[in-house]
């Protein structure tokens, strides 16, 4: 079989990327595009890719590329990925989908329309402790979900981005939106889609940032379960997705970055204490993205991940921005309505 051609914008985050893509069998990376010219051509002689682009629009017309990771910064995900599967390719995007709600949209419609398929980068899905936790949690090893937590907790003081696009203040890259994408979307994998969310949010650390730096919410899904998500960009304290789930016949503990998960349970033998339960280290585990991308592609499979998915985590996380704007309650429905989308 032939291979499918790959290429990748934005080298910062897309590293993984190539990487994947190298790994995977069934591609070859045909092209790559930054708008630094030393990062092209350092990643371009480690991984043998020859065609280095500062324009993305010059891949739109390489007939040999077939998928497209769009790695670049979040304000630009739109209008790039749209323009990618308006010319036939297959699209795999960061984190987040977009910064709005009627971008993401816009980008269903395309995908729709054209038949290219679209992946959203949502990397905790693939992450071996959350993999484990969510098999562990379909077991019934812990009973019925009742409450559900996670946390986006990263130091960004010296992470404004490359050109300092995270602290734009035109294309505000709200924090909860941006970052804390990959909590809420652990907790829509796990606990459901959420009816309604209420946040608080404050400035405190990062006082020159454009937008708050700290966000607490509190979440009702439609299942019943209620939740919270916490999200600092601004602490002081290594990365972590610490998450906590409780049902009722135990407790489980895990996170994207230790080597194992703990789990309690009245089903395990030892009742007294949590079982550890050990699992790989992968916080980005791009390769297995691309590897299940590249069989939807060949299979012609749906996409799990696809833009609905995308586009229901950006909704949560715009409703919490609305509500720690207005300071009540914000119905996630009625946002998607706002912007005319009926399911």
């Amino acid at each position: 079989m032939k291979k499918l051609g790959a290429a990748v914008i934005g080298l910062h985050m897309g590293l993984g990327h190539v990487e994947g893509y190298k790994k995977n069998p069934h591609v070859e990376v045909k092209a790559i595009c930054d708008l630094r010219e030393d990062l092209m051509e350092r990643v371009g002689n480690e991984y043998g890719v020859e065609r280095r682009v500062k324009d993305y629009k010059e891949i739109l017309k390489m007939d040999d590329v077939h998928i497209v990771s769009v790695a670049t910064p979040d304000q630009l995900h739109h209008e790039q990925a749209i323009a990618f599967m308006r010319a036939g390719k297959h699209v795999l995007c960061e984190k987040p989908m977009a910064l709005k709600v009627g971008e993401c949209k816009d980008m269903i419609h395309v995908s729709d329309e054209t038949g290219a398929k679209l992946m959203v980068g949502q990397i905790g899905r693939y992450a071996p402790g959350f993999v484990q936790t969510k098999k562990l949690i379909a077991q019934g090893i812990i009973g019925d979900l009742f409450f559900v937590e996670s946390e986006y907790a990263h130091d960004y003081a010296k992470l404004p981005g490359v050109g300092e696009w995270r602290i734009d203040p035109v294309n505000k890259r709200e924090p909860f939106i941006g970052g804390g994408c990959h909590a809420v979307d652990l907790v829509r994998w796990i606990a459901g889609e959420v009816e309604e969310i209420f946040a608080y949010s404050n400035r405190m650390m990062l006082k020159d940032w454009p937008v708050d730096d700290c966000f607490i919410s509190s979440m009702k899904f439609k299942s019943g379960v209620i939740g919270k998500v916490f999200v600092s960009v601004g602490c002081m304290r290594p990365y972590t997705m610490r998450s906590v789930f409780y049902g009722s016949e135990g407790t489980i503990i895990s996170d994207n970055t230790s080597p194992s998960i703990q789990v309690y349970s009245n089903k395990l033998q030892n009742k007294l204490s949590f079982a550890t339960v050990p699992v790989a280290i992968s916080n980005h585990n791009v390769a297995a993205e691309i590897a299940e991308f590249v069989d939807c592609i060949i299979n012609d499979k749906p996409v799990l991940t696809d833009g609905r998915e995308g586009m229901m985590t950006v909704a949560v996380c715009r409703a919490a921005v609305v509500s720690s704007e207005k300071g009540t309650p914000v119905v996630v429905d009625d946002l998607l309505s706002s912007v005319g989308y009926k399911g």
